[in-house]
């Protein structure tokens, strides 16, 4: 069973990264991804659903900034509005700076701290902190018709990607490009000069959707495991998290007999990493009124690093079941305990009050604050040791059946 095990999830890999590649929600490719996995659940007993919402599909086609004879390297930020057009450039580094700069018809330059850290989606209900709040409010309000952003490192925010988007929000309808934090330093010479800034990018209409699979009683408590789908613009999503779409039809697999006297659930979340994190707020939508049937959330992402352990951290866990999960890591040779961490869809059942186990590399979560893989290109199947995929889903299996 094994060596099956690690076959199926070789193809299975394959298929995510290589064939379907890119699968952001709303394109082609995430369609193409919920597809594949619903038929999967579905060939292998499970009784599945696709709950469907809007989204945003978006057409990238770059951006150019110039100042007289100098160009400066930009790139779009995704779901941005597009621009053309010619204007003062003016600059703020600071929340204090931006409430005092006159910004109206010109196009604002963000660098420094008030570009150190990504900004929270204005309409993201999970953690938005004030001042993200404060400083949108202010971008919003101040009349400017398009915005750069010299954006510094910070992989525990944005992951691996060097430069990152400031703005990456749907629902935010300034234009806005972001670039290096050493090309911002070139830029800045040129406030109080007008620079031309071109934006050829298209918001368009799509949907994505969930994908659920369900076995046993319905009436009765159930155990949710999830793993999201989609995957940031410009990578294979393999780590971030083929693997742990993976894991979770591995888990398919070995439950195909399950008999027991609860309900397991079995989720695709479309939207971790995406703006609005549609496919999340539609589960929460369709299940306000049930969370406390959940007996625990089972969290798979970043699973399958080559370099280290899968690695199990615990929430909130009643004492039955956390016995119980740590005689399954003792009998359980290379799986670990790591450490907490919060970037997750478990957080969402945490916040309801729902016991919560977290499953990942070990490697990423002791290196979640200085790694330069995820949302990058090199988040790619190469990376991947598929037999902690297989050891990973054998212990969760024994897990749930213990449970």
């Amino acid at each position: 069973m094994t060596e099956d095990l690690f076959q199926i999830s070789t193809i299975y890999l394959d298929r995510l990264c290589n064939e379907i590649g890119e699968r952001p929600v709303g394109s082609a490719g995430n369609q193409e991804a919920a597809d594949f996995i619903e038929k999967e659940m579905s060939r292998l007993g499970w009784v599945t659903e696709t709950p469907e919402f809007e989204a945003i599909d978006w057409h990238d086609g770059g951006a150019a900034l110039s100042a007289g004879s100098e160009r400066f390297a930009v790139s779009a930020s995704p779901y941005s509005l597009g621009f053309a057009g010619e204007a003062e450039l003016v600059s703020a580094a600071s929340v204090t700076e931006l409430s005092k700069v006159d910004v109206a018809g010109k196009i604002l330059f963000l660098h420094g701290d008030i570009a150190a850290e990504q900004l929270m989606p204005k309409n993201f209900v999970f953690f938005n902190p004030d001042e993200h709040k404060e400083i949108i409010a202010l971008l919003e309000q101040s009349g400017a018709r398009a915005i750069i952003c010299a954006t510094k490192r910070n992989s525990a925010l944005a992951g691996g990607l060097y430069p990152f988007p400031l703005i990456e929000d749907g629902d935010f309808d300034i234009p806005s490009v972001y670039m290096t934090e050493e090309e911002g330093r070139k830029l800045l010479p040129f406030v109080g000069e007008k620079v031309m800034l071109k934006s050829d990018v298209k918001r368009i209409e799509s949907k994505g959707c969930n994908v659920i699979g369900r076995k046993g009683d319905h009436s009765a408590d159930k155990i949710v495991v999830t793993a999201h789908m989609d995957a940031k613009r410009g990578t294979p999503g393999a780590i971030d998290n083929a693997t742990g779409v993976i894991t979770l039809l591995l888990l398919a697999r070995l439950l195909d007999d399950y008999a027991g006297n609860l309900q397991i659930e079995l989720v695709a979340f479309n939207g971790e990493d995406y703006y609005s994190v549609p496919g999340q707020m539609n589960y929460i939508a369709e299940n306000q009124d049930s969370f406390n049937k959940i007996m625990l959330n089972i969290n798979i992402d970043g699973a399958g690093y080559s370099d280290g352990p899968p690695a199990l951290s615990f929430y909130g866990l009643p004492s039955s079941i956390e016995t119980k999960a740590r005689e399954v890591l003792a009998s359980s040779e290379g799986v670990i305990e790591g450490k907490q961490w919060p970037q997750g869809d478990h957080s969402i059942f945490i916040q309801y009050g729902r016991p919560a186990i977290a499953a990942t590399s070990h490697w990423f979560s002791e290196n979640m604050g200085s790694q330069t893989i995820t949302h990058t290109p090199e988040d790619k199947p190469e990376i991947v040791d598929c037999q902690k995929l297989v050891k990973l889903s054998e212990t969760l299996n024994t897990l749930i059946r213990k449970l």
